[in-house]
């Protein structure tokens, strides 16, 4: 995905309840669970069916870092999948989500304001319409381009405008150069 979907998907699974399975082992038997069997979570990670048959039988321990990587992501993909959906419509209806970034940010404004970009450190709780756009946008295979607009968009509504307050003129507001981004439910 990209730095916007996966911290969003970070802030989510803050939400777990259990924790997800560590082993190798343990993460196959519950995908093999989840899927229905050793032919689909072998299509899933790109690996023989034997090779899933052994993970399941703790014949293997310790998979290769490609394909770890890809056990674990696709475990976290559909671990507790009602929390994950209960914790998204909270944010998205009642709670919100909170923004902590540190990112280089500017704004486009009328002639005569300075709107020089600058590098920022924000955390602010935008309204829950924000988590509800940025949610449904990445639900719809959005790029992070268009996630990165999204959180701008929320950025601008709640610092630089005020909730309306001051800056009614505020046009855009450019959210580039993120060295730090994290999602909060």
């Amino acid at each position: 995905m990209g730095l916007i979907g996966d911290s969003l998907d970070e802030a989510v699974h803050q939400a777990f309840t259990r924790p997800v399975p560590k082993s190798a082992g343990a993460q196959m038997r519950y995908l093999v669970k989840r899927l229905g069997g050793t032919k689909d979570v072998a299509r899933l990670l790109r690996v023989s069916r034997r090779t899933v048959e052994r993970y399941v039988k703790d014949q293997i321990k310790k998979p290769r870092p490609d394909l770890a990587a890809r056990l674990e992501r696709e475990v976290k993909a559909r671990w507790q999948p009602q929390i994950r959906a209960g914790a998204r419509r909270r944010a998205a209806t009642t709670d919100g989500i909170v923004i902590d970034t540190r990112a280089r940010m500017g704004y486009t404004a009328p002639i005569g304001s300075t709107d020089q970009d600058r590098v920022r450190h924000l955390t602010v709780a935008p309204p829950p319409v924000h988590a509800a756009r940025l949610f449904e946008a990445q639900d719809a295979g959005a790029s992070d381009d268009r996630l990165r607009q999204i959180a701008a968009e929320a950025l601008r509504e709640v610092y630089f405008q005020d909730g309306g307050r001051r800056a009614g003129s505020l046009e855009g507001v450019r959210f580039t150069d993120i060295q730090h981004l994290e999602f909060g439910l």
